[in-house]
């Protein structure tokens, strides 16, 4: 007798697994064995750059928040040392987006800190 090879269970993971490559260059859609090890390595650098687009994004919201501010004669570290002095709760992407798209409201909060 045939040893039992669960034919359903495999073409499923396999086929899964080739339309999660679906899109990938020459042999990394076609081949199994390829394309499970590219889609290892794409799950890898995905988690990795979930981590890294946070960081990103702080860095850039940090830069906007300096730039407006020193246009208003103080520094970053300042403003966000005055801030917590305040206890005024506000986080960098908020600041950000105000020192952006609305530069009356974000030159209250610099002249409030100052005060």
């Amino acid at each position: 007798m045939p040893r039992s090879q669960n034919k359903v269970a495999s073409h499923r993971r396999r086929k899964r697994i080739l339309s999660q490559a679906r899109g990938y260059w020459g042999a990394r859609s076609k081949l199994i064995s390829i394309a499970k090890h590219h889609l290892d390595k794409g799950m890898q650098y995905a988690y990795r750059d979930r981590k890294a687009k946070k960081r990103t994004y702080r860095q850039l919201w940090i830069a906007r928040i300096n730039a407006a501010a020193r246009m208003h004669g103080i520094t970053y570290s300042k403003l966000i040392a005055g801030l917590n002095k305040k206890e005024v709760n506000i986080n960098r992407k908020v600041l950000a987006e105000l020192a952006v798209h609305n530069p009356e409201a974000f030159t209250e909060i610099v002249n409030f800190v100052k005060a």
